[in-house]
This record gives C-alpha cells, sequence and structure tokens, in this order.
C-alpha cells in the first residue's frame, strides 16, 4: 500500500504541474495561452506512462472488481501530489489561483450531473491513450489530452489541482457544492474509464 501510495502521489505531482502550466499559459496569452497549455499537458501524462506511476485515470479501466479499493487508494495519493503544486501556486507572483477559480466557478455553474457525464469521454479518453501508450504508441496520449481539455472534458485529478489552488475563502463558502461536483466527476471518469468493458463483448477484451 505504501509503494502504491508514493507512486500516486508522485502522478499527482505530474499532473499537478501539467495544470500549474496550463493555467499560466492562459494567463500568458488570453488568445493561444489555453491552446498551448492543452498542448503542454500532455507532458504530465507522458511523465505518468513513462515512470509507470499510478493515476487514477490511467488506472480505473484497468482493475477488476475487487481492487476498487486500490483505486481510490491511488485517487487519495493523486490527490495529495496535487496539494503539494496546489502550495506552488500559492507562492506564485502569476494569478494561479484567479485563473484556478474562473474553473472552478464554470464547474459550479455547469452543476454536479452535467459534469460528472463530461466526465465519461475524458475518461474514456484516458484509457485508450493509456492503452496504446502500453504498446509503445504514444500517438493518441499527444492528441487525447488536448482533446479533453478543449472539449471542456472533466478529468478528476486535474480538477483536484485547480480546486486546491483557489483562495480556501471561496472554498468554504461553497465546500458541498464543490464536494457534490467532485464526486460526480470521479464517477464519470470512472464510468469512461470502463466503457470499452461496458459495450464490447468480455471475450474482445
Amino acid at each position: 500500500m505504501l509503494k502504491i501510495l508514493r507512486s500516486s502521489i508522485f502522478a499527482g505531482i505530474c499532473i499537478g504541474t501539467a495544470g500549474f502550466g496550463f493555467l499560466a499559459s492562459g494567463l500568458q496569452s488570453e488568445a493561444y495561452g489555453p491552446l498551448v497549455g492543452s498542448v503542454t499537458f500532455c507532458l504530465g501524462l507522458l511523465a505518468v506512462v513513462g515512470y509507470k506511476l499510478k493515476l487514477y485515470t490511467g488506472t480505473a479501466g484497468f482493475i477488476n472488481k475487487n481492487e476498487i479499493g486500490q483505486l481510490f487508494l491511488i485517487l487519495f495519493g493523486n490527490i495529495i501530489g496535487c496539494f503539494c503544486l496546489g502550495l506552488m501556486a500559492r507562492i506564485s507572483p502569476m494569478d494561479i489561483q484567479g485563473a484556478a477559480q474562473k474553473i472552478l466557478e464554470l464547474r459550479l455553474r455547469t452543476g454536479a450531473i452535467r459534469c460528472g457525464l463530461l466526465g465519461i469521454p475524458c475518461g474514456f479518453l484516458m484509457t485508450t491513450a493509456v492503452t496504446f501508450a502500453r504498446k509503445e504508441n504514444f500517438i493518441p496520449l499527444l492528441l487525447a489530452v488536448p482533446l479533453f481539455i478543449v472539449c471542456g472534458f472533466t478529468h478528476c485529478v486535474a480538477d483536484a489541482f485547480y480546486y486546491l489552488c483557489v483562495p480556501v475563502a471561496f472554498v468554504k463558502a461553497n465546500i458541498l457544492s464543490i464536494l457534490g461536483v467532485y464526486a460526480m466527476i470521479v464517477l464519470g471518469n470512472l464510468i469512461g474509464c470502463n466503457l470499452y468493458r461496458i459495450v464490447l463483448a468480455k471475450d474482445q477484451y
């Protein structure tokens, strides 16, 4: 369990770093920043795959029902890793906190159900990307990450980083709504990661 936790914390650091870059890119240029950030975000998942780390959305599509407890240990570790980068955001001279709050405000306006539904295609893309990356074909990964960001699909680990950057006062004032939205994103990602298992017959996967 400690080995899994260490690996998942490092995975959270990788995704948090990618998320930091995404927010910073948007602050540098409103026109091209988000596009540049969505491409550079790929490095986070490339690091996870290259180091063979435990990421919630990179693991959920490959475990059996007896390993669900392990999966949520991985998510817990991912959140700790994101927290470390969230602390970095608080000391940055750039307005990372303000950029993150805009994302959280959008999530709250969208609502828990819709955020959960938007998490399904994100989970599908992540499982697809990791499946090909394990076969040393990284092109789907390089396409899947920008695609889920451009489409506004929700990713529970990336969102964990964004939420942990937001000023504490805003989080306290909206904590129940935030938890509801986040829980639905986690569930949506879980469904999406296993979409190929749900749709295809067992003898096909």
